[in-house]
């Protein structure tokens, strides 16, 4: 088997040593087919090449102004100090940009202002709690308050305000409202919600005569609805507007033009008018945006200047006035100044915030919430107009006085003997005509009313 099988291998190894190729028959084709691959390959390679520019291109132009993506392929010789890196790089990136231009003012500044804000604010309020002081506000959040623009809001508010509300919404309208702040409207004039045209309307609504009884025997009534702030006798310059917050009693008056005292050294001596023996009182009462909003004189007396300060629209809630000093002498207000039988007398409307205007009937020349331009943070409250009043202006008790068109601030400041006493509670409501405080026993009637006016003429 072996012999038979040695011949033919031997044929076959001398026939291939002895093969060759056809020339220009195969290996021409396989030559063109393999350059074809590779000028394939070849234009996949640059065709990639150029996509991968064009995204590049595409994202600098999505990321400009951004921290471009360093791109670096992570490996264990890389070490943990190119990981960190990459890991930043990462974070930044999903931060979104906080630190380009626009990262550091619209989203790093403002964060950086509110906690250095609120710094300050902490570490004002424990050094009032170190001293035992309230809780107010210091000179720059004061600033900062007085420079937002509350006259621009109030007096959108008051044009909306006055705009006429549609026939069919006036009950849903005002139904929402005095379920909100409160208003009993069966104490109205009109108890018919359709009736009233516009907010303002609804705001400055009168009442049934019936429904506030004046006091005849009082000294001095309510001059509104409301809720009493403070009451109390004024004993020098500084008087508490809230307890623990006081203002200044010549910047809310202004100079004491009307009195002749010069010798006396304050000002608490200077306005008065009938006796050194008599006291200072002040009484404020706060209405709320559920109240009656007119208000009527408390006693009978005459008013013989009026002063308008065109000052700042605070909010005169009571947590304000709680936190701002001196809130009082910040706001607008007019302020009409005369006397009663015993003595100095001084009625005062302060204005505020979405006080759409404040309305005097026998002052007509009285313009409040005026347009005074866009500065920003300058304090008008130590300028004021002047008008003297008529001679034979005299004011009964609960007589109609004005109206705030919206709730506000009234401010009483009076002369009265050492022996007045009020007839209140810290923070108790209170209602228009109802009684504030007399001097010791003694009662007026009616029947004095003459009387009352001879007495205020001869002083």
């Amino acid at each position: 088997m072996a012999v038979y099988l040695l011949p033919k291998t031997r044929l076959l190894s001398k026939a291939a040593v002895n093969f060759k190729p056809i020339p220009n028959k195969w290996s021409a084709k396989w030559t063109v087919v393999r350059r074809s691959i590779s000028s394939g390959k070849h234009q996949d390679q640059n065709s990639n090449h150029h996509q991968q520019q064009q995204q590049q291109q595409q994202q600098g132009r999505q990321s400009k102004g951004k921290f471009n993506k360093i791109q670096r392929k992570w490996s264990w010789k890389a070490g943990a100090g190119w990981t960190i890196l990459s890991v930043l790089d990462w974070w930044l990136l999903a931060a979104g940009g906080w630190l380009t231009w626009r990262g550091v003012f619209l989203r790093w500044t403002p964060i950086g202002i509110c906690m250095i804000a609120a710094a300050q604010w902490h570490l004002h309020n424990r050094e009032l709690d170190r001293k035992g002081l309230p809780r107010t506000a210091a000179s720059w959040q004061m600033n900062i308050y007085c420079s937002l623009p509350l006259r621009m809001m109030s007096r959108a508010w008051g044009w909306l305000a006055d705009c006429r509300v549609p026939t069919p919404a006036r009950p849903l309208l005002y139904g929402l409202y005095s379920t909100a702040f409160g208003v009993n409207i069966e104490e109205a004039a009109s108890s018919d919600f359709k009736n009233y045209r516009s907010l303002a309307e609804f705001f400055t609504r009168s009442l049934k005569e019936d429904v506030r009884y004046v006091d005849p025997k009082s000294c001095i009534v309510s001059p509104c609805d409301g809720r009493v702030l403070h009451f109390g006798t004024a004993t020098n310059c500084q008087i508490e507007q809230v307890k623990g917050v006081s203002y200044s009693l010549e910047e809310f008056l202004g100079p004491p033009t009307w009195s002749d005292k010069n010798e006396c050294p304050t000002i608490v001596e200077k306005i008065k008018k009938k006796s050194p023996d008599n006291a200072l009182y002040q009484c404020i009462i706060y209405l709320a945006p559920g109240d009656y909003h007119r208000f009527h004189s408390p006693t009978v007396w005459k008013p013989e200047i009026r002063r308008h300060f065109s000052g700042e629209l605070l909010s005169v809630s009571p947590k304000v006035a709680k936190w701002m000093p001196g809130l009082f002498c910040l706001n607008e207000r007019a302020l009409y100044i005369g006397k009663w039988k015993h003595g100095f007398f001084s009625f005062t409307a302060v204005g505020a915030t979405n006080v759409g205007s404040v309305q005097i009937y026998m002052d007509e020349k009285l313009k409040t919430n005026q347009w005074v331009g866009l500065e920003v943070g300058t304090h008008r409250c130590k300028e004021y107009d002047e008008l003297v009043l008529p001679s034979d202006a005299f004011l009964g008790k609960g007589e109609l006085l004005g109206q705030f068109n919206m709730g506000s601030t009234i401010v009483l400041i009076f002369e009265a003997p050492r022996d007045f006493k009020f007839n209140l509670q810290p923070g108790q409501v209170v209602r228009m005509g109802q009684r504030l405080g007399c001097v010791g026993d003694k009662e007026d009637t009616i029947e004095d009313l003459n009387k009352t006016k001879r007495i205020i003429e001869s002083m």
